[in-house]
């Protein structure tokens, strides 16, 4: 495995490059052109440049997450030909400058769900959090308002300001779209795309729901090995994959995480590793790395990915706020390189254990 560090690019992250490059064992990034819409072709230029930014610091770009799918190919209009097209001509331009793994998600309207930005722990940290009595007691088109105040000023993602501001039209369009909808929808695009895929080698991977269940009504359908399973089967091809994101298969507390790294071998192209707090099946807390201060085992989560011999980038996901960090919330650099440091100690010791047994 590669240990990747995220990376919302300059002027965006208040995490440098510099930093990035001192967090022992990290050696890559995945970044993305933070100041795009979904739809919008990604020039080449700016592809180039953001690369060459990187690899002056010593690092590379391990991937990209996220080009974001534009509401069109998800909802199935009319008009969804002419996205996928520049979609398709985003997937050329990044294989031409050697990028690999794009990292995305076909959830409708929100990209994630929390109610709490800063929910304040007993150590002091605070964390994003999410109470399913909280959501019940929302109106989806004022929820952003609700928790933006302690967004420390950051513009987050899938939370777009102006796509805020369409939320009830969104929700709208969204209205004839269920679950099976949703399926082909995905399967349309992914035929699509998986020409310039194979091309290029490109490896999609696609981002579990978060959480793991249909929230306001919304279809979720990446939540499950079985639903995960159907879409490769749907569109069978090695470049059709998903990034394993421990945090969000995780908040369904029925899911396997390491069988299902198990039962995923071969199509898992990237993998965000963290832990969670439950207080209750409905509500849970982001938490540190540790397994003892969450409720995942983190030794293992990281044993089944080094069972399958997992060779892609790995990255320490949603940290806590500590040390008095101001900063996006879940992506300051404190815990996150305290995340890094971890996961890198338990590979160590999980592949010294394999080979002197």
């Amino acid at each position: 495995m590669e240990m990747t560090f995220r990376w919302f690019g300059t002027g965006f992250d208040t995490v440098t490059l510099k930093q990035i490059r001192q967090i022992p064992g990290v050696t890559g990034v995945i970044t993305t052109l933070y100041d795009t819409t979904p739809g919008e072709v990604w020039p080449k230029e700016r592809i180039h440049a953001i690369k060459k930014e990187v690899e002056a610091s010593g690092l590379h770009i391990s991937g990209i997450e996220s080009v974001n799918i534009h509401d069109a190919i998800k909802i199935g209009s009319p008009d969804r030909d002419i996205y996928i097209e520049n979609y398709i001509k985003t997937l050329r331009n990044l294989g031409e400058e050697d990028i690999h793994l794009v990292c995305y998600n076909f959830m409708p309207v929100f990209d994630w769900t929390r109610t709490e930005l800063a929910r304040k722990r007993p150590d002091g940290s605070t964390v994003l959090a999410y109470s399913q009595k909280a959501i019940d007691a929302l109106n989806p088109e004022t929820m952003f308002a609700s928790i933006s105040k302690d967004a420390n000023g950051a513009v987050l993602p899938g939370w777009e300001p102006e796509r805020m501001a369409i939320i009830k039209e969104l929700f709208e369009k969204y209205k004839d779209v269920d679950e099976e909808k949703l399926f082909e929808n995905l399967k349309y695009f992914l035929e699509k795309i998986m020409p310039v895929c194979n091309e290029y080698d490109i490896k999609m991977a696609i981002h579990p729901d978060d959480p793991a269940w249909s929230v306001f009504g919304l279809p979720r359908i990446i939540i499950n090995i079985e639903n995960i399973q159907r879409m490769m089967r749907m569109v069978d091809d090695v470049h059709n994959g998903v990034t394993f994101c421990a945090g969000s298969y995780g908040t369904n507390r029925e899911n396997d995480l390491p069988g299902m790294i198990r039962a995923l071998k071969g199509r898992i192209h990237f993998a965000h590793v963290r832990n969670l707090k439950f207080n209750s099946d409905d509500d849970f807390e982001e938490a540190a790395h540790l397994s003892s201060d969450g409720s995942f085992d983190l030794y293992e989560i990281m044993k089944a990915l080094y069972e399958i011999d997992f060779d892609g980038p790995i990255r320490p996901d949603h940290g806590r706020m500590i040390w008095e960090e101001v900063a996006m919330p879940g992506y300051g650099l404190y815990d996150r390189a305290l995340g890094a440091a971890y996961l890198n100690g338990l590979w160590e010791a999980i592949d010294k254990n394999a080979t002197r047994a």
